[in-house]
């Protein structure tokens, strides 16, 4: 039995996001309820040369985005990445949420053959397949996105666990 390349990709961006919301609804929360500026929250960072809350979180979007319109044969959308709230953050989700929520399984079809073009025309430029893009690039990047941004809130102090980060599925 196979699995196809939508199935494992939209549903589990889906999930995954769907549960950061609810860990970002917690950590505001958690601020509001400790007199914490949210801002440091925000711009929390686990390590000085690694970056906050907001960058995570835009990155851990722009993957979901990225991966699944790539994986679909479309151009990928740019966002500004201007977000520097909690508000800012939900409704990135939301958009994102929207975005890869509007594709179906049928544009995903040979997909896993399809080539995609990393970084064209730099030094940087990566070329693979959409099965190896998706299971050994794209996946790995959005889910170390997102378990950042859940690390960053736990380490603040924020009263999560592993049911918060997995979600509903």
């Amino acid at each position: 039995m196979t699995i196809s390349i939508y199935s494992a990709s939209v549903p589990v961006f889906k999930q995954m996001l769907a549960a950061l919301s609810e860990v970002l609804t917690k950590a505001e929360a958690h601020a509001t309820e400790k007199s914490i500026d949210p801002n440091a929250l925000l711009q929390a960072r686990l390590f000085p040369d690694m970056f906050p809350l907001v960058r995570q979180v835009q990155i851990a979007a722009d993957f979901a985005k990225g991966i699944t319109s790539r994986l679909a044969g479309v151009e990928v959308p740019s966002w500004a990445d201007t977000e520097v709230t909690f508000a800012d953050l939900q409704a990135l989700i939301s958009k994102t949420l929207a975005y890869i929520g509007a594709f179906d399984a049928a544009q995903f079809d040979g997909s896993e053959h399809r080539e995609i073009v990393l970084r064209p025309g730099t030094p940087k430029e990566k070329r693979l397949v959409g099965n190896a893009y998706l299971q050994n690039y794209g996946l790995p990047q959005f889910f170390f996105h997102i378990t950042t941004a859940y690390a960053i809130l736990r380490h603040n102090g924020v009263d999560i666990g592993k049911r918060d980060y997995m979600g509903v599925y």
